[in-house]
């Protein structure tokens, strides 16, 4: 998994323009869908749950991120970062979820299939009128042969 530096901070003034601009930013974030609301350790396995009642198990071997973790660590395990990453405040440790979703190679090819599934059902406007004008002339025109 990629380890991301902090920025360094300067102390800056909140503005009422910069206030704003966060919330928007937020609630965009929160709006895209992966919004984690709970963390448990069940067996071998991180047990993620979203607001929409599925979850995602994720073994904990498979992430050197939690190599020092003992069983009383993963009680301590939180949801954080508007639900999109574990923290635990002990042991200063903030990881993605998507970044731990994506190091899984069952996964991401799982969540490929889904997505060229869900694109190969939609339709732009402009397919939809060729297929309509194609219906009126008795279905999609055959093929000609243009080397005879």
């Amino acid at each position: 998994m990629k380890t991301i530096q902090a920025r360094e901070q300067t102390d800056r003034p909140v503005t009422e323009e910069a206030l704003s601009q966060a919330i928007e930013r937020g609630e965009a974030s929160r709006r895209s869908g992966l919004n984690a609301t709970a963390v448990t350790l069940s067996g071998p396995c991180l047990a993620v749950s979203f607001e929409d009642g599925s979850g995602v198990f994720l073994p904990v071997g498979n992430y050197s991120e939690f190599d020092s973790f003992d069983a009383g660590d993963f009680n301590d395990l939180k949801v954080g970062f508007s639900g999109t990453a574990l923290c635990h405040e002990g042991k200063d440790l903030h990881v993605s979820i998507a970044g731990m979703i994506s190091a899984s190679k069952p996964l991401m090819d799982m969540a490929s299939s889904v997505i060229a599934s869900r694109n190969g059902r939609q339709s732009s406007a402009a397919k939809a009128e060729a297929a309509r004008a194609n219906g009126k002339k008795g279905g999609r025109p055959r093929k000609v042969d243009t080397a005879l």
